[in-house]
């Protein structure tokens, strides 16, 4: 061991003081977690028992599989006490690498309490904005008699939102507080073992965060629900049904989509403008190494990875499973057992410090990773027989299993494209590589070409994963009344969750990368040998490896749900708008021009958020120049560079900078359909706005998922073909291939005079290429994705309320049921009340078309549309009312319609950071299909007429 780092020598700034300038030193800690640790130990212990107690009762109120799912989670959070006890348990390292790793944890709490603090104070103002769009809604006969009438709704909505966010936060919280603390750790256990190295990072760090963030979760949808079902009464006369439940939860989802959003956002601009100010003005211009204690952005670069890639991806990953009820949130219940065996199975088999004898740090990931597919296999076929088996078709709980494990074999070969199309050990990253031995133009012409290739695969394997899971549905066995299959859609919401089925695991490597990338930082800041920093190198590589095929796991689990969320949009309009609503036309102008609409706001959100690093990275360049210049003492050692001042130009901007392309996300939506409501208003088209709407998301989704198909393969092999070179390949750090690569990795632009880069600010919009893709705009767009599809499956329940009050009124009439019941009272035999009721039926239907047309100026006279319907209905209304008997054991309302309602629940819980925001909404149909399938009576099962 190093005789220097024993004896505690604190390298070239001996005489530096415990916290750097303008940094607190007292850590910060949220409001909850403050109040919770003044109250007295043994009375915090009797209310978490009273509220456990309180919750299991709650869960067995509702459901057995509710209180599955509490334990399940509690078992989680126990697991993760351990895990967090044995990470502090480990040694920190020499006083040098605590000083810094205390700066960066003051850097990235102070940014997080500000950040959030403001993210706050949006969400209370948007809190009042959808209290008020409740209060004045339009409610239904059947709400207001259940007591869930429009002051009801609104308050338990706002009440769902504001709490999804505050979890989400927390969410964000946990991974940002375990990762500026397992940093440090990391880099101690370098000096000793790759082995110990690689475990604190990913069995333990990553692993309690996944463990806290997915449990947490779990347990906040589960405890709505269940509150919900017992408050209201769910299940007893004139209650409401159970169904129809879940809208209750859509500000839940939305509240933590609000957050994850911004918090994305706001940490990605911070840590990517820090990180290209830092490398441009420090690695180009000065020729200083990469995390140099002489470069003053150093600190707020090792914060970025902290505040972008921990605490945004937290609150991100909160709101995936949020959206999930039932079957679905037992899936994820076996998700958090399986994801901890792959965890505590990860184990490298060689312990040596030394590179050469080094096992591939992610080779034992991918090890750990197949355990976790292997349980998710077994586990996943389980929850289907379990909850999805019926009588009335034995085989369809088989053919559902069949789905999911379409989904789990989907998440692993995304896995392994992304792996090969941003790992250095493969050919293209290498290629990319080689590029740059010609210049920075080849280098950025390779890395756009090899991003925009790298959309095929996933393309080709997301299609046929679709079109697999469709039709294993569909031959299922279920069907409806007519005999018709309904288990399609059902299928593709089954995949989803599968591949969703280790998300745990996936956010455990999720946060390899931002600690790996931190205790590299702490190992070269705090001058250790190059043995140790050789190690974290390697760690870090793999960190860039993983960041990557965990988005491409979210971008392949969001477009698995895209035709879910399409489905579920187009139904919500038709629940609420009372008329079928099945199909859009892009042949129509207006629903053309909202596609390109939905096109466009994908690439303006792209370039807002690289425009914004942009900015924000100019500040830093200014700080840092200036800094170099007033002090020219920083590079021999003589003087300290200020951190804090680059900490919190960094901090104030990127807030600044996160507001305009977050506005856009929720305004735009609202604003096209505003706008075309209008206009079909005045052209007599009142569902006109809803279509346009669904052109939007329906084109911004599939441009969505291309765009950040690129963004993040791209960005991730620049990355990587930087650091491919840096391990002394094409000549190294410092060479020409060097400097071009730095280009992609950052689109640093030199002239070659010197190290000084002329003219790099009037060029830097262009410059926002590699760091900015893969960590800024590609995971900003899985939110902006889940945002519209939020937005749009909340706000199309007001879309036609004035055109509505026709139908409104025609709910108010008894059901057909209720009518023949009303004809066997009278005296009618159950044959003869049904063909009465048939007629009235029809009646009212040729009534409907006359009457419009009235309202339209024609002459009933002369409308051809009343002489068609009366001559067809002349004709066929025997015929009709003989077809229809042949069911005449059928209740028209008898069953709750669960094909429809299913599509809206599938994509409430669809994916894991990508397209399917798991706003959470009619979920609960997952479950309670199955008793609608027993429901189906004898005569429904006999062939359909003809």
């Amino acid at each position: 061991m190093d005789d220097e780092m024993e004896s505690g020598n604190l390298g070239p700034y001996q005489d530096r003081p415990r916290t750097f300038p303008n940094m607190r030193s007292k850590p910060y800690t949220p409001l909850i977690f403050r109040i919770l640790m003044r109250i007295n130990a043994r009375v915090l212990f009797i209310l978490v028992l009273l509220g456990l107690g309180a919750v299991f009762y709650i869960g067995a109120s509702t459901s057995p599989i509710i209180v599955f799912v509490f334990t399940v989670c509690i078992i989680s959070f126990l697991i993760s006490i351990y895990l967090t006890k044995w990470v502090l348990a480990k040694d920190e390292g020499p006083p040098e690498m605590v000083q810094i790793s205390d700066a960066i944890r003051d850097g990235a709490e102070g940014f997080f309490r500000t950040q959030y603090g403001t993210i706050s104070k949006m969400a209370v103002l948007l809190a009042l904005v959808i209290l008020c769009i409740y209060l004045f809604r339009s409610t239904t006969p059947q709400q207001e008699a259940s007591g869930l009438g429009r002051t009801t709704s609104a308050y338990i909505t706002v009440a769902a939102f504001l709490l999804g966010a505050m979890c989400s936060g927390i969410a964000g919280y946990v991974g940002m507080w375990v990762s500026v603390r397992a940093n440090v750790r990391v880099s101690s256990a370098a000096r000793r073992s790759a082995r110990e190295a690689l475990q604190v990072i990913a069995v333990r760090a990553g692993g309690f965060s996944a463990m806290v963030v997915v449990g947490m979760a779990v347990l906040g949808v589960a405890i709505l629900y269940s509150t919900f079902y017992v408050w209201l009464g769910v299940g007893t006369p004139g209650s409401m049904k159970v169904t129809d439940l879940p809208l209750l939860l859509v500000g839940y989802g939305f509240g933590a989509s609000f957050v994850a959003l911004f918090a994305q956002l706001g940490g990605g601009i911070y840590t990517k403008a820090a990180d290209v100010g830092a490398d441009l003005v420090g690695k180009v211009e000065q020729g200083i190494p990469e995390d140099d204690p002489r470069n003053p952005a150093v600190i707020a670069d090792l914060v970025g990875d902290n505040v972008g890639d921990c605490a945004a991806r937290g609150a991100d990953l909160f709101e995936n499973p949020s959206g999930f009820i039932l079957f679905p949130l037992v899936v994820h219940s076996f998700d958090l057992l399986i994801s901890s065996a792959g965890i505590f199975s990860i184990r490298g088999t060689r312990d040596s410090g030394v590179i050469g004898a080094m096992e591939d740090p992610m080779t034992i990931l991918q090890k750990g990773y197949s355990v976790t597919i292997f349980l998710a296999v077994v586990t996943f076929g389980l929850s289907t027989r379990w909850m999805l088996y019926t009588e009335q078709a034995p085989s369809a709980w088989l053919n559902f299993a069949l789905c999911g494990l379409v989904g789990i074999m989907t998440a692993y070969v995304f896995v392994w494209i992304t792996k090969y199309y941003t790992d250095y050990k493969h050919e293209p990253v290498r290629t990319l590589a080689l590029a740059s031995s010609t210049g920075h133009g080849t280098n950025i012409i390779a890395g756009v070409s090899l991003g925009l290739e790298s959309t095929a695969l996933p393309v080709l394997v997301i299609s046929a994963s679709i079109i697999s899971a469709f039709w294993l549905g569909q031959t299922s066995g279920l069907v409806d009344d007519a005999g018709n299959p309904t288990g399609g859609l059902f299928g593709t919401a089954v995949a989803t969750m599968g591949m969703l089925s280790t998300a745990a695991y996936v956010l455990t490597m999720d946060m390899f990368g931002p600690i790996a990338d931190n205790a590299g930082g702490i190992v070269e800041m705090s001058q250790q040998p190059e043995s140790v920093r050789a190690i974290t190198d390697v760690l870090d590589a793999v960190g860039n490896t993983t960041k990557a095929t965990t988005k491409g796991f979210a971008i392949g689990s969001a477009a698995l749900a895209s035709f879910l969320l399409f489905s579920a949009y187009m139904d919500e309009v038709a629940t609420f708008a009372h008329v079928p609503f099945n199909q859009v036309d892009i042949a129509i102008p207006e629903v053309f021009v909202g596609g390109l609409l939905g096109s466009m706001l994908i690439f303006l959100f792209s370039a807002w958020a690289c425009a914004a690093v942009g900015r924000t990275a100019q500040e830093v360049v200014n700080e840092v120049r200036r800094q170099f210049i007033e002090r020219p003492g920083i590079m021999d050692y003589k003087e300290k560079p200020d951190y804090g001042r680059c900490v919190a130009i960094v901090a104030s901007a990127s807030l600044r900078e996160m507001i305009k392309p977050g506005a856009l996300a929720i305004v735009s939506p609202i604003v096209v359909g505003l706008v075309f409501r209008i206009l079909g208003f005045y052209t007599g088209h009142p569902l006109l706005g809803a279509k346009v709407v669904a052109a939007m998301l329906m084109f911004a989704t599939v441009s969505g998922i291309l765009m950040a198909l690129f963004l993040n393969t791209a960005g991730g092999a620049w990355d990587n073909a930087k650091k491919y070179i840096e391990t002394g390949a094409l000549g190294g750090k410092g060479s020409d291939c060097h400097k071009a690569a730095i280009t992609g990795d950052t689109f640093e632009l030199g002239n070659g005079f010197g190290n000084f880069v002329v003219g790099i600010l009037s060029l830097f919009a262009v410059s926002c290429v590699g760091d900015p893709f893969k960590d800024t705009a590609g995971p900003s767009l899985h939110v902006l994705i889940k945002m519209l599809a939020t937005i749009t499956l909340d706000k199309d329940k007001d879309k036609d309320k004035e055109t509505n009050s026709e139908y409104q009124k025609k709910r108010k009439l008894p059901t057909a049921q209720e009518l023949i019941a009303y004809y066997e009272s009278q005296g009618l035999e159950s044959k003869e009340a049904s063909v009465k009721v048939i007629e009235d039926l029809q009646k009212a239907l040729f009534f409907r078309i006359t009457s419009s047309s009235s309202s339209r100026g024609v002459s009933n006279s002369s409308d051809p549309n009343k002489k068609m319907v009366m001559a067809e209905t002349s004709r066929k209304q025997l015929d009709v009312i003989n077809a229809r008997l042949i069911n005449l054991e059928m209740k028209l309302d008898s069953k709750p319609g669960y094909p429809q309602t299913l599509v809206i629940g599938v994509a409430s819980g669809a994916t894991l950071r990508g397209l399917g925001t798991l706003f959470p909404h009619v979920a609960a149909a997952f479950s309670h299909i199955w008793n609608a399938v027993r429901s189906i009576t004898t005569s429904t099962s006999s062939p359909p007429p003809h």
